[in-house]
């Protein structure tokens, strides 16, 4: 009996002195990228140019028809018709203020440009095959493409009014 009970005593001394690294603070391993030993701890956000969906990037107006777009001061009414509109087309994959199926519409001018948001609603196929940032988003959110809803210039104007409400 003696005997039991000083190999289960070494077992369980065995077991308990095994691999004492801290998971937590191990980094996550990554698929297709660098092996966490030779990049940076932490990572910042790219902002120039640089492909990174979840930062911040000005600099692509993406592909389409909108090249330009000012928008001046608030239009109640043309925003009451683009939370219309973005309920009846937009609501089964975006939410305002979560992920979704799509991104989060809620402060999407705090990270894209009103030009590259108006390309993407009106021309969400071509976007996907010319515009880098369309195509990371696309992997980002599990090859999930936006819809093309065929809403007109004037209807995707009405809808980035209503996002300036959020």
């Amino acid at each position: 009996m003696k005997k039991y009970f000083l190999a289960l005593l070494f077992a369980g001394l065995l077991i308990g002195c095994g691999n004492n690294e801290d998971k937590k603070t191990k980094e996550p391993v990554s698929i297709g990228t660098q092996s966490s030993e030779s990049k940076p701890k932490k990572e910042t956000p790219k902002t120039s140019g640089d492909v990174v969906s979840t930062g911040v990037n000005f600099d692509s107006k993406g592909v389409g028809p909108f090249t330009s777009i000012e928008l001046g001061d608030m239009d109640d009414a043309l925003a009451e018709k683009g939370e219309e509109l973005f309920k009846m087309n937009c609501t089964a994959c975006h939410k305002t203020d979560k992920k979704f199926i799509g991104p989060a519409i809620k402060g999407i001018f705090e990270r894209r440009n009103p030009e590259w948001i108006a390309n993407m609603i009106i021309n969400p196929e071509v976007m996907v095959k010319e515009d880098p940032l369309a195509k990371q988003l696309l992997i980002e959110y599990n090859g999930s493409p936006m819809a093309n809803q065929g809403l007109t210039q004037d209807e995707v104007r009405a809808i980035l009014e209503y996002f300036r409400t959020l």
